[in-house]
């Protein structure tokens, strides 16, 4: 954000990124947002979260469901989405595992691989247990 002039919401929508492990909805941020700034509007709060993912500051996650995720960790690492509640998990992988499927992916291509996306789809632990609570109901 070197080059564009100091925004005080931009900035807030920041720290609320950096200080969340939600990977909120843009919706949510304005929510929250909303509390500092009464006055902002919802398309501000998304403008803001574009160019902050447009300028690498934070990093904008696109789910099946079409809604928009960001993430205000920008260093190299995955995510998981969880088909039954839909929440996003940062997934921990060293670097050394990144890296190596930059490396696998430049072998198969004529060019040069320096990044890539990957997402995960599965069922986090709160919903594992509560689906087998829910076709075991003796175990509650």
């Amino acid at each position: 954000m070197a080059n564009l002039k100091y925004s005080r919401q931009r900035a807030a929508i920041k720290e609320y990124l950096c200080h969340t492990t939600e990977h909120p909805t843009a919706d949510t941020v304005y929510l929250h947002i909303r509390e500092a700034f009464p006055n902002i509007s919802l398309g501000t709060v998304y403008r803001n979260l574009n160019l902050l993912a447009d300028t690498g500051e934070a990093i904008k996650i696109s789910t099946p469901d079409g809604g928009d995720r960001f993430d205000g960790r920008t260093d190299p690492h995955y995510h998981v989405i969880c088909r039954d509640c839909k929440r996003v998990y940062d997934l921990e992988l060293d670097e050394q595992h990144i890296q190596s499927i930059n490396d696998l992916a430049g072998q198969h291509f004529d060019g040069t691989v320096d990044s890539h996306t990957i997402l995960f789809y599965g069922t986090c632990k709160n919903c594992l247990k509560k689906n087998c609570l829910d076709k075991n109901p003796k175990m509650r």
